[in-house]
């Protein structure tokens, strides 16, 4: 019987802990064996490798936040920006030797920010004679040996991808990216790196990449038909060997996948999305892996393989260059061979140090260009607008995001059979903290607003599918009974379901009375003032994330699409208030739905 994976991963934490008590149990018995009086024993040759490792990058190069035209700032205190991950490195090749470390990243890098948006839409790198992207800028400065593919590296197509590629000084991995025709790889599958050791044959540290098969979902605009992405682990047990073979002493994977053995998009695909701690546990000869993806922390998570028993150790350090992992390899030369003694990992602060001045100078000017670029004035608003009550309250702001989603899809679809068919539109509370402030506009002040490239896809629905959605929707709030007390820091985000995961839908007017169980919460649904028929046909106007399946919502992934654009919705919102000049409530907002208990409003 398979092992649940919530247990596996408990069970091999508390394993993979017990492995190395007993290791160091053991060794003051080798020690005393060794003092015995007699011949001298010969002490085999040791090596100690510092593998280093960032991942999520999101095109944060210093610690600035565009959004707010300041440094970066948050209540845990945390930096971000590669340029303080450059002064950590800095200091563990200082001490470590250069000629002893690695440095790797597994992916995300050319996505996130106002600075990658930049470079990729409004002065490309794909132009004729365009720059160089700033994160490659970056990584080649401060000296990265390889990188794996992160999902976000296709959001802008293929031809930037590859162009990003090709402006890197290190390999960009990635094993499970195939051709989708012949199965081939369509990236470099690994690397090796040879080490020297005085007195003692080189050691050969492999380093292999794999990617995320959500690609194939939430990018598939881009890649259809082009590539494909088989699971973690089925390629991670063609390509070790295949390392191994070919003489490699230490194998690290750089995995752009989490490690709790889940996945966002349902049954949709047949491979996990967050499977680093399955791939560990599954394939033999994996000494440690990279983890990224997931935008959590693990200095260390002690895995043990099932064929082997051998402890594989993974960590995740934080997104937006807020931590570096330390990976310490122990290895020592024995009967002819190199072998991994131990592995033990951490992760460093980045707000312990101060900015590279190499990295400042080196992407100075560029960091410059965008933000003039963010604060440019395109309207004025008439009040102000936020998002800190948008997840339990239905906020204009909001109902911005809905107004130009359902304006653009009215007009996409004039004169086409469909054009008589009621639109409706999703929109999520994003961020926590936007703010549209009242007097004049920036674009930083709507970016901040949608902070995802995401795009327009208009699907055609019913009424049904419509209430499925819903329901699936309100599973963001935790059950409240009617009478108890209502702490907003606690009424959301059930089971752990991310803001971006919770969807209002405009053009309709319901309650969710959050009392009842999850999937039956909608209440006094309607449409025109008439109770929704189910047989109802609309047009939804959704971002191309969840159209794709992304959050595994019902009916949108394999719903009819009727229209599609390439144009971030960001830019939309940014149109929409250029062209209206003045950013007033009463163009946009109206309330939509409100949260019940038993019938009676929550607020």
């Amino acid at each position: 019987m398979p092992l649940n994976r919530r247990k596996f991963l408990k069970k091999s934490a508390v394993t993979g802990a017990g492995v190395a008590i007993a290791g160091a149990a053991a060794a003051p018995a080798r020690a005393a064996e060794a003092k015995k009086p007699g011949k001298p024993v010969k002490q085999p040759k040791r090596y100690a490798l510092t593998v280093l490792g960032t991942t999520d990058l999101h095109g944060h190069v210093f610690n600035w936040d565009y959004f707010k035209d300041a440094e970066y700032k948050d209540a845990a205190g945390n930096a971000q920006g590669l340029a303080r991950i450059s002064t950590l490195v800095n200091q563990i090749r200082k001490e470590k030797g250069r000629e002893n470390t690695l440095l790797l990243d597994a992916g995300d890098t050319i996505q996130g920010t106002p600075l990658t948006y930049y470079y990729a839409k409004v002065d490309p790198i794909t132009a004729k004679g365009g720059p160089v992207h700033p994160m490659a800028q970056a990584m080649n400065a401060i000296g990265y040996d390889a990188a794996a593919l992160g999902n976000h590296e296709f959001n802008y197509g293929i031809e930037t991808l590859r162009k990003f590629e090709s402006q890197l000084r290190f390999p960009l991995l990635g094993a499970n990216a195939v051709d989708a025709k012949t199965l081939k790889p369509a990236f470099q599958p690994y690397v090796i790196k040879t080490f020297c050791v005085k007195g003692a044959p080189p050691v050969k540290v492999a380093v292999l990449g794999l990617t995320n098969p959500g690609i194939a979902i939430w990018d598939k605009a881009y890649v259809q038909g082009k590539l494909a992405f088989p699971g973690l682990e089925e390629q991670a047990a063609k390509w070790v060997p295949k390392l191994k073979s070919l003489g490699a002493d230490v194998v690290i994977v750089s995995a752009h996948s989490g490690s709790s053995g889940t996945s966002s998009y349902g049954d949709q695909l047949p491979y996990v999305e967050n499977s680093a701690a399955l791939v560990a546990q599954q394939v033999p000869d994996i000494d440690a892996v990279l983890v990224g993806h997931a935008h959590v922390e693990i200095p260390e998570l002690k895995v043990v393989n099932a064929k082997t028993g051998k402890t594989v150790v993974l960590s995740e350090p934080l997104a937006y260059a807020e931590r570096l992992s330390v990976f310490d390899v122990e290895l020592v030369f024995e009967k002819g061979r190199w072998t991994v003694e131990s592995v033990a990992s951490k992760v460093l602060n980045s707000n312990t140090v101060a900015d590279d001045p190499k990295i400042t100078k080196l992407l100075g000017d560029e960091h410059a260009k965008v933000v003039a670029y963010v604060n440019q004035v395109v309207g004025s608003a008439t009040e102000t607008l936020t998002t800190v009550e948008a997840r339990y309250k239905d906020a204009p702001i909001i109902d911005l995001i809905t107004k130009v989603q359902e304006d653009v899809v009215k007009a996409a679809l004039a004169g086409t059979s469909y054009a008589s068919l009621p639109v409706i539109a999703q929109a999520s509370p994003f961020s926590r903290t936007s703010e549209i402030p009242a007097g004049e506009v920036t674009i930083r002040d709507l970016s901040s607003l949608y902070v995802y490239d995401n795009t327009l896809v208009a699907k055609l629905m019913t009424g049904a599918q419509v209430r499925a959605y819903l329901e699936y929707s309100a599973q963001y709030f935790v059950q409240t009974a009617a009478g108890a007390v209502v702490d907003t820091e606690k009424l959301t985000n059930a089971a752990g379901r991310p803001d971006y995961n919770y969807d209002y839908v405009s053009g309709l007017v319901y309650e969710i009375d959050i009392a009842q169980a999850a999937g039956s919460r909608i209440r006094n649904l309607t449409y025109n003032g008439a109770a929704l028929d189910d047989a109802q046909q609309f047009v939804l106007a959704v971002n191309n994330y969840r159209a794709n399946g992304g959050g595994a919502f019902p009916h949108v992934a394999s719903a009819q699409e009727l229209w599609s654009e390439s144009t971030e919705i960001r830019t939309r919102i940014s149109e929409w208030v250029t062209a209206k000049g003045v950013l007033d409530p009463k163009d946009f907002a109206s309330v939509d739905w409100k949260l019940t208990r038993d019938g009676t409003p929550v607020f």
